[in-house]
């Protein structure tokens, strides 16, 4: 289904359907008529005595030099060309599409002072799938991305790189005329406009989201493959012991568990013995951490709602005609966000690699074999699964740390406080990615560990995801290669297919 932009109202779907899945965009006629009248504004604000910023004048320091109305057109172009200043490997393919989105759909806002022409030429491209070379390095993440954005902005005139339909790299201007588009020749303002948004930023923080709510999912279903493996108790997840605390990510998670535990033959063989009074923290207490997690995510998903509704652009022109500089282009609130939720999805996989741990050591795993092994001493079993884990923990830790308290001056003291949240974007999913790896060693190890608990089995929803990984991972047995294992229980944690399996016993997990 074509995602239209109307201006307000895309979703965090839309999003993620355009920029991994290819999802053709259109431009609705109302949003190109706002964009005409807006323009119109623009035009009569240009030819005016009175400066107007980034119209009739240079930009960020340069704001008091005034720019002749015949040199407007080279001075966007320039504003392009200066500041596709970025450094490093390219940002992966999905961010660059979700950023361009996102700007085609503040400039179809109507606030812009544009040409519908700069909307449709993002939207042409998106469709024909060339996505421009965006390096990583280079926003700040104040006045904008802006960086990252005019190297979407040079493609856009037909110079840099770009990665065509097919994957591979070209120059901008023979991928446009192969893909029968044609360069943009950019006039007053325009260049400004392409470049002065949070975008970026907004694109990644929203595919995070998304990332988020599929690996908190699925944490609570590796939690309930740790717990039965490690002969717990789902006694702590009934409701009434989370109504007394009633956050809601919480009770959400803990019904998971419950769900996920469900007439488990390992459970109920204990279920009245005394060889635990209380779990430990990381078995009892996951719906604590994996619920405020989960509010968390909230939290991040409103603030990027309201972005998804908001015009970031400036100067911005008013529907009274007044073009007016501002400050909304000032990435804090999406800074705070990604730099929250990356601690929260830090402190799953934390906690996840607690259990991890715990199955592997034979003092505290309730009479499983040493590190899970085959006649261990022989053999290592996931020994060393638990210490890539242990690793990934250990990065997650530093990048947790706030990128949103860092400020660094810029344009000679005059953008003197910066937001940082390119970069607190970034770690963020980078922090994701690393937690998929961490819960793919926790569903090895707690699948692995349940089996060794037969003749008992599981419960029915946990049996099913531990069938489905057995089609890509093999049993308990002696040592193997594990890396290619780790790798095929990420896949099915990232496609969504434990979540799936799970389901398929006890319906839709919260």
């Amino acid at each position: 289904m074509t995602v239209t932009l109307r201006g307000p109202g895309l979703t965090e779907d839309q999003v993620v359907a355009v920029a991994r899945h290819g999802e053709q965009v259109a431009l609705a006629g109302a949003a190109r008529t706002r964009m005409e009248r807006s323009r119109a504004r623009v035009e009569r604000a240009a030819a005016s005595r009175e400066p107007v910023y980034g119209v009739s004048t240079g930009f960020g320091a340069l704001a008091g030099t005034r720019v002749a109305p015949l040199r407007q057109p080279e001075l966007q172009l320039a504003l392009i060309r200066s500041h596709a200043a970025g450094v490093g490997a390219p940002v992966d393919e999905e961010v660059v599409r979700a950023t361009m989105l996102l700007r085609a759909r503040t400039l179809a806002m109507g606030l812009s002072g544009v040409r519908p022409l700069l909307a449709e030429a993002l939207i042409g491209m998106l469709n024909e799938g060339i996505t421009p070379v965006v390096p990583r390095y280079g926003s700040v993440g104040c006045s904008g991305d802006l960086a990252p954005l005019a190297h979407i902005g040079l493609a856009l005139v037909g110079e840099g790189e770009v990665l065509d339909g097919q994957g591979a790299t070209r120059p901008a201007a023979l991928a446009l005329k192969t893909a029968k588009l044609k360069a943009v020749k950019l006039e007053t303002k325009e260049g400004l406009a392409l470049i002065n948004g949070t975008d970026g930023m907004l694109g990644m923080l929203l595919l995070a989201c998304s990332d988020a709510e599929r690996l908190f999912r699925t944490a609570d279903v590796t939690a309930a493959m740790s717990a039965e493996a490690l002969l717990g108790t789902d006694r702590t997840f009934q409701a009434r012991l989370h109504e007394v605390r009633p956050h809601p990510g919480q009770a959400a998670s803990a019904a998971n568990l419950s769900l996920l535990m469900k007439d488990s033959q390992i459970v109920a063989s204990h279920r009245h013995s005394q060889h635990a009074v209380q779990d430990s923290y990381s078995v009892r207490c996951s719906p604590q951490v994996a619920g405020a997690a989960r509010d968390t995510l909230d939290f991040a998903r409103r603030v990027a709602e309201i972005e998804l509704s908001s015009t970031i652009d400036n100067p911005i022109v008013l529907e009274n005609g007044d073009v007016e500089s501002n400050g909304n282009f000032h990435g804090e609130p999406l800074a705070f966000a990604a730099d929250f939720l990356a601690i929260a999805a830090a402190e799953v996989g934390s906690i996840a690699e607690r259990r991890v741990d715990r199955l592997l050591d034979p003092h505290r795993s309730q009479g499983l074999p040493p590190f899970l092994a085959e006649e261990p001493g022989v053999n290592s079993g996931l020994m060393v699964a638990q210490y890539t884990a242990a690793a990934l923990v250990a990065e997650n830790r530093r990048l947790a740390a706030p990128a949103s308290v860092d400020s660094i001056p810029t344009s000679g003291m005059q953008e003197d406080h910066v937001s940082m949240g390119w970069g607190a974007a970034l770690k963020l999913r980078t922090v994701l990615d690393n937690v998929a790896h961490i819960l793919a060693v926790e569903l090895c190890a707690a699948a692995r560990a349940q089996e060794l608990r037969r003749p008992l089995e599981p419960s029915p929803a946990t049996a099913a995801v531990r069938a489905l990984l057995r089609k890509h991972v093999g049993g308990a047995g002696p040592d193997r290669f594990v890396a290619p294992e780790l790798a095929a229980a990420r896949t099915l944690i990232l496609s969504g297919a434990v979540i799936e399996a799970a389901e398929s016993v006890t319906g839709r997990l919260q």
